[in-house]
């Protein structure tokens, strides 16, 4: 009899174990973001058609007759609004009407109707204009700011050239600048160089797994997934001395702005853009030799850990570029996410930015 009450007692606490972790992740996943008191504030997120497909929005604003700053998400595919629920310091939204978009079918736009074969660049360039036009009106604006965030950039930038009358400045965090072997060698001897002054030999042996020497002198990634874990590792990835678990998951899964199943869904959404023609369509690109000039102004901004998109390609880019007036910002004690990691300095150029060119 009493071995028969323990064997339920063990069965009771197996079931009901996995049931208290799912109960307290519904408690901690209410999907409500940052509000304020302040009378002319604004705090939205939904969902919305756009072109014939679902988008989603996170708008935070302490005043709405601030400019617009449209964030294009980074990726492509992944929302980035986890970061400004985790951050608590980073507080654009004082300066700007904030709007963080996901483009169609991604993170809590995702559904099962998703057409995979309709996530093509062109698609999401004409959205990006609808989505301008949407803001210009409901905010009453005859221009908006547009700010890519690292995969974001190839968007951002593109649309910035194509409508250049839509946008005070063209802003890249992070930017994208090449996918060459030239991006994957500066990664690879940041990279080396860090788990060598570690002595770690196992990172390195990996190190070295992950690539494939040319004979110019340059490396190039067999699988640039692992190389991002690899990267994270050495302290160079989405926050800086994080791993990927640390940096972005543990991000995710605590994050009060989704609720369980829009989660879930961040997750099925980013792996799913991994394989739509948008994914194909961004392989081979410099932007050096594609897009050397802008009539807006352009502003670079990289964390100096960065060697996701290495800040070093950043800085060449914005010597080569040719526009009205241009900047490059390298933030301290950050690595890809500067506007997250070091939100008062980032903050501060993001708010020069505005005094510089609102009436442009």
């Amino acid at each position: 009899m009493k071995e028969n009450k323990r064997k339920m007692v063990i069965v009771i606490i197996i079931l009901a174990v996995p049931l208290l972790i799912l109960l307290t992740w519904v408690i901690i996943s209410p999907g409500k973001i940052r509000t304020y008191a302040e009378p002319n504030s604004l705090s939205e997120k939904f969902v919305m058609d756009i072109n014939g497909a679902p988008n989603g929005f996170f708008i935070n604003s302490r005043n709405i007759d601030n400019p617009v700053l449209l964030m294009v998400s980074s990726g492509p595919g992944t929302d980035d609004y986890v970061f400004t629920d985790k951050y608590k310091d980073m507080n654009l939204e004082d300066d700007y009407t904030v709007v963080y978009w996901d483009y169609r079918w991604m993170c809590i736009a995702y559904d099962s109707s998703v057409r995979k074969d309709e996530i093509t660049l062109n698609n999401l360039l004409d959205d990006t204009k609808a989505v301008t036009e949407y803001l210009k009106g409901r905010f009453n604006k005859d221009k908006i700011y547009i700010m890519g965030f690292s995969g974001g950039t190839h968007i951002a930038l593109r649309e910035a050239l194509r409508h250049p009358e839509n946008y005070y400045a063209y802003i890249g965090m992070a930017q994208c600048v090449t996918d060459s072997s030239e991006n994957d060698t500066l990664i690879y001897n940041f990279m080396k160089d860090v788990f060598t002054k570690r002595s770690d030999k196992k990172n390195l042996s990996k190190l070295e797994s992950a690539v494939e020497h040319t004979d110019d002198g340059f490396v190039r990634c067999r699988d640039w997934y692992e190389y991002v874990m690899l990267l994270h590792a050495a302290g160079g990835g989405t926050i800086k001395d994080k791993t990927e678990f640390a940096g972005i998951t543990w991000p995710i899964v605590t994050a009060r702005c989704y609720t369980v199943k829009e989660k879930i869904n961040y997750v099925r959404s980013m792996k799913m853009y991994r394989t739509t023609p948008l994914s194909k369509e961004l392989d081979g690109f410099d932007y050096r030799q594609s897009i050397k000039e802008l009539k807006i102004p352009v502003y670079f901004i990289s964390g100096e850990s960065d060697y996701n998109c290495p800040w070093e390609l950043v800085k060449n880019y914005n010597e080569i570029i040719k526009a009205p007036e241009k900047g490059f910002y390298l933030i301290k004690n950050s690595a890809h996410s500067p506007l997250w990691e070091n939100p008062e300095d980032t903050c501060r150029i993001m708010r020069e930015i505005k005094e510089k060119t609102l009436n442009g």
